[in-house]
């Protein structure tokens, strides 16, 4: 169930912005953690970019200063009318996760920011299956989200910002082995990289 907080935090924008500002400031500001599942990746100008779950295109901004051919894709409208104002450059497409309106093998990189912990368990297969789908043989899925603190000192943190700001689907991903289910659909998986004491986590998965 969603609080109140989770609400006005996707109503306005000051203060969705203010949270995730405040969040990454453990890992070095927010420009880092936009860019943490990038790292060691080259994207070239010519390369065919998804932002999958864009919303008002926080990592949108850094994926079009390496492709000239980037789309970001969201089911809300309202996010994506943010996203078209902060980042013009980028092409965007109104659709769900699960079913998106492209064609087979068409992206070299599918990225996707601390959005999968919304999706509920079968949603989530059928994301990745669809990521699998949409890149191309060689193509990489980036992403970064929740995982469960391997440090017991940031279990109070996490725990009061997913009871505050998330729904149960965020505890959910805790439990999940997101390298797991990428290897079963066919992803090659590099180890996760962990930060913030490991309440959060990086993987690179190559189709």
């Amino acid at each position: 169930m969603a609080t109140i907080l989770r609400d006005w935090s996707y109503r306005y924008q000051w203060l969705y912005d203010g949270i995730s500002r405040l969040a990454a400031l453990s890992l070095g500001g927010e420009a880092r953690f936009r860019q943490l599942a990038l790292q060691g990746l080259t994207i070239n100008s010519d390369n065919q970019v998804l932002d999958l779950c864009c919303g008002s295109g926080q990592s949108t901004q850094f994926l079009v200063k390496s492709s000239q051919n980037v789309t970001g894709l969201d089911a809300s409208p309202f996010s994506l009318r943010r996203a078209r104002q902060n980042v013009p450059e980028a092409a965007y497409v109104e659709a769900f996760a699960e079913k998106m309106p492209f064609a087979d093998n068409l992206f070299d990189v599918v990225h996707t920011s601390v959005a999968l912990h919304e999706m509920q368990p079968e949603q989530l297969q059928k994301i990745i299956n669809e990521v699998y789908r949409v890149l191309k043989p060689g193509g990489v899925f980036t992403l970064v989200d929740f995982h469960a603190p391997t440090n017991p000192i940031f279990w109070p943190g996490v725990s009061l910002f997913l009871l505050l700001f998330e729904t149960e689907t965020a505890w959910q991903l805790l439990k999940t082995d997101l390298p797991d289910l990428l290897t079963k659909t066919g992803f090659k998986v590099g180890k996760p990289t962990l930060y913030a004491g490991g309440s959060l986590q990086v993987i690179q998965a190559r189709k």
